[in-house]
């Protein structure tokens, strides 16, 4: 499976015939524990829909690759595939507009029951379906039931989801990746995770503020604290051995084992799943600033989920120039450019209308600064993180804009 490689770039992970009947089981886990909850399998009935990448293979020295929602596509059992949209033609688009366009046209008139999807590419379907049929997604499809999500944190698309819906639809988590099926929500009417731990995995924690030192200790299950934050260390029956998947969780329940996904164990930009890291932003930067002249006192990117009048999501860079760069539109221009040539995930998301290209807020001299000390992190060890997966630091520096 080609992942993200949200610390080190694109990788190759292994996922081999004794790993992938767990991916399909934990996928299954999760929907029989909400019919049980529920008492209600009604939705099984309808037509559902799994967003995902391409189920085309690449092979490569003999071996199938691909992203793994295309790979765990060719295993999903016969009796989701009955009523499953949208077709295998329809999946293997690569262009993700186009792609959307046919899926809104092969569903809108569905009685759709269960959708799945990372909430950015859900986002994009439902506000293509309301512009066509003029009614909210709940109005358009009455029957629909569940929508199971992952990928990326549900909690910054909630608002936004709950407004496309316009009613009550049940919401599922998942913690899927490449290297394993690690989690779900076993219970969607409280937060939590319920850690999957007989499905070939070995999870090892690392306490947070000890990962990436010499002898951190590496914690079983048996050994974990609520309430503290640990990168996931696992090994699995496809080949993976102590290997950190870059995560971080928090225990909110030992009986069961419960988890929150707290976040990454390195600062990130991901609330598109596109997996932007300190080293391509600072470097996009940097070849920026060669191309046009200007002088950078500090930067911040945060993402804007959200944006007003009906605009497609961004990335927002808070700049505090020294120097301004003689022409500041085409210094936006080319450090988008910078950023898609550096970041593929990036690149396709602006390729597929679910981003609109960077926008950059210029800031009052002294921005920076005046944040730390209001934080009360003024001083030599106290860094401002380039990047965010939220907009914390961002809503801070947003009241420096109209001072420039």
């Amino acid at each position: 499976a080609k992942t993200s490689g949200t610390t080190s770039g694109a990788k190759y992970i292994p996922i081999s015939k004794e790993g992938m009947p767990y991916q399909i089981a934990a996928a299954q886990s999760a929907i029989f524990h909400y019919i049980a909850q529920k008492d209600n399998a009604d939705f099984v009935a309808g037509k559902m829909i799994f967003l995902q990448g391409s189920p085309e293979l690449e092979e490569i020295n003999g071996i199938k690759t691909g992203r793994l929602s295309g790979i765990v596509a060719h295993h999903i059992p016969n009796y989701l595939q009955k009523n499953r949209l949208p077709s295998y033609e329809t999946n293997c688009i690569e262009d993700w507009e186009t792609k959307v366009d046919k899926i809104v046209e092969e569903t809108e008139n569905q009685n759709m029951t269960l959708i799945s999807g990372i909430p950015p590419w859900l986002i994009m379907y439902f506000e293509k379906l309301i512009n066509k049929k003029g009614k909210k997604i709940k109005e358009i499809f009455p029957n629909l039931q569940l929508i199971i999500t992952g990928g990326v944190n549900y909690e910054p698309y909630r608002e936004k989801m709950e407004y496309l819906l316009g009613g009550e639809v049940d919401i599922i988590q998942t913690f899927p990746a490449s290297e394993g099926f690690f989690a779900f929500q076993d219970d969607y009417t409280q937060e939590g995770l319920l850690l999957l731990t007989n499905h070939g995995i070995f999870y090892e924690f690392v306490p947070l503020e000890e990962f990436g030192k010499p002898n951190a200790r590496r914690l079983t299950l048996s050994e974990v604290e609520l309430n503290k934050d640990y990168a996931l260390v696992i090994s699995t029956n496809s080949g993976l051995w102590a290997y950190s998947i870059g995560d971080v969780v928090r225990f909110i329940s030992k009986n069961p084992h419960r988890i929150l996904v707290s976040g990454r164990t390195k600062h990130f930009t991901s609330a598109f799943g596109e997996h932007v890291i300190a080293f391509e932003v600072e470097e996009a930067m940097k070849a920026t600033v060669a191309k046009h002249p200007a002088q950078i006192t500090e930067f911040h990117l945060a993402p804007q989920v959200t944006p007003e009048n009906k605009e497609l999501p961004y990335h927002e860079w808070f700049i505090e120039f020294e120097k301004q760069p003689e022409d500041l539109e085409e210094f936006r221009k080319t450090l988008d450019l910078e950023m898609r040539e550096r970041n593929v995930y990036y690149d396709d998301l602006i390729s597929g209308n679910i981003l609109q290209s960077l926008k950059i807020s210029c800031l009052a001299k002294n921005a920076f600064q005046e944040y730390a000390k209001a934080e009360g992190k003024l001083g030599g060890q106290n860094k401002i993180p380039r990047l965010a997966n939220d907009r914390k630091i961002a809503e801070v520096l947003e009241k420096f804009k109209e001072m420039t």
